[in-house]
């Protein structure tokens, strides 16, 4: 037996003959970035910004910081994007700089505590909006019913078709990018409206003395509304011309992006008190209804409008997070049922499928808050992982990408900290018991790797035997 040979069977992905198809053209792959990230996320998150901020001048200025914080990632994400525009995304990255066990723990933990809660507080907060025409989806019951309804629909669009859920995307995403429009026209007619300022006056709430507690919480809080720009990675073995249209797409797109928030909050602010906004923590805030001349169907045009946003949202969500699963078990480290591909249609089907049902039970787990801050740590937890692939990578021979950002290593070295930083936050920001949710499930991945690791390597050995 060979042990040199068993150890780059291990440490090298398995290559198969049945492959997913590159489907994806520029257009539709901003429109899942975009899709994926633009939603619910900032009208439930200004709230929370806003009370942790202080003020609404301050709040304004943590959404634009919580963009430019995610620049050096995005670059980071472009060139590693462009050396492996492989299925899987970061998990490739992290295998090919040499730790199977981070790859595996990278995959466990986003499908425990990050992608898959996404879309549970996606589906929680699209039945929250409904409540404007619902009263009934107030009752945690009908709202759990109805989002495991919402998520289940868009798991068929998304199993039938790569192409087809890419041309519904765009199509949602152009549909939720129009009442934003709206919102932040309307709101420049109300810049002198004497909501926003940056230090309160009397009568108003007085800002935190404490300014690095105000911008950590702040730029925490912020992080949810900003997540989901590496998702397009997990399937960037289906985006057409990668090595062009992943860069193009990811830098085009936290541009935009941060473009958009910043103004959502200018203009959000400007129409609503700020007493009333940080009133609405937890829930959704809907600028419309607090136009006067609105009145009577302000409030239903954007509840519509919103909702729409994140059924993009989620649509986006199942396209993508299920190949990260699949590219795990495709190299014999995840449970085989994940790498099943749909001979017809191309689809990891089941891998959509059992996302969707976990995302089910983790309604179970308790309210939107907890919920967020069970995300946040273990979404910080990935990144720093993805990030310091890049000082392994970029002494290996085969890591040749397109895509070159000039003093990688230092970005990637502040992107690290940036995740640190956010880190410390989530603990200061939200419930404990979220926090320590992700932190046990986490742990959890330790055992469950030794077994696929030690499986994996019995049937090499066994291959070798027989050969």
């Amino acid at each position: 037996m060979n042990n040199t040979n068993d150890k780059q069977a291990i440490t090298a992905p398995a290559v198969t003959d049945s492959e997913p198809k590159r489907q994806l053209n520029l257009l539709q792959t901003s429109a899942i970035i975009i899709g994926a990230v633009i939603g619910s996320g900032v009208f439930l998150n200004l709230p929370i910004v806003a009370k942790f901020s202080g003020s609404p001048g301050i709040s304004i200025i943590i959404w634009f910081l919580g963009g430019i914080l995610w620049l050096p990632q995005i670059l980071i994400l472009a060139e590693m994007g462009t050396a492996f525009p492989n299925q899987g995304g970061p998990y490739y990255f992290l295998y090919k700089a040499g730790s199977p066990f981070l790859a595996f723990m990278y995959t466990w933990t986003a499908f425990l505590t990050s992608d898959t809660p996404t879309l549970t507080i996606i589906a929680l907060t699209a039945a929250s909006v409904l409540t404007y025409f619902f009263p009934l989806f107030q009752d945690p019951l009908y709202a759990r019913i109805f989002g495991t309804v919402l998520i289940f629909s868009l798991a068929m669009i998304q199993y039938r078709s790569v192409k087809i859920g890419g041309n519904v995307q765009v199509f949602l995403t152009v549909m939720k990018l129009l009442p934003l429009l709206l919102l932040i026209l309307l709101g420049l007619f109300f810049l002198d409206s004497g909501n926003i300022y940056i230090f309160p006056g009397e009568g108003q709430i007085q800002v935190q003395d404490n300014w690095f507690y105000v911008i950590t919480t702040g730029v925490t809080a912020t992080l949810w509304a900003y997540a989901g720009f590496l998702n397009i990675l997990y399937m960037a073995g289906e985006v057409k011309n990668p090595h062009k249209n992943l860069p193009r797409s990811l830098i085009g797109s936290i541009i935009f992006v941060t473009i958009a928030y910043t103004l959502i909050s200018l203009c959000t602010s400007a129409i609503v008190p700020y007493n009333s906004l940080i009133a609405a923590d937890g829930q959704f805030i809907n600028p419309f209804s607090f136009l006067n001349f609105f009145s009577g169907y302000a409030g239903s045009f954007f509840a519509i409008a919103a909702f729409i946003s994140m059924i993009g949202v989620l649509n986006s969500v199942i396209m993508t997070q299920p190949r990260l699963e699949y590219a795990m078990a495709k190299d014999g480290l995840f449970f085989p049922v994940f790498g099943h591909l749909h001979p017809k249609f191309l689809t990891p089907d089941y891998s959509i499928f059992i996302q969707a049902g976990f995302s089910v039970l983790l309604f179970i787990l308790g309210d939107i808050n907890t919920m967020l801050g069970y995300f946040t740590l273990s979404y910080v937890l990935q990144n720093t992982l993805v990030y310091s692939a890049v000082f392994f990578l970029r002494n290996k021979s085969e890591y040749l990408p397109t895509y070159k950002v000039r003093c990688g290593k230092t970005l990637a070295s502040l992107s690290i900290m940036i995740q640190l930083y956010i880190a410390y936050g989530s603990f200061v920001a939200y419930p404990i018991a979220g926090v320590l949710a992700c932190v046990f499930l986490i742990i959890t991945g330790f055992p469950i790797y030794y077994y696929f690791y030690k499986s994996k390597k019995q049937r090499i050995t066994n291959r070798n035997r027989s050969s």
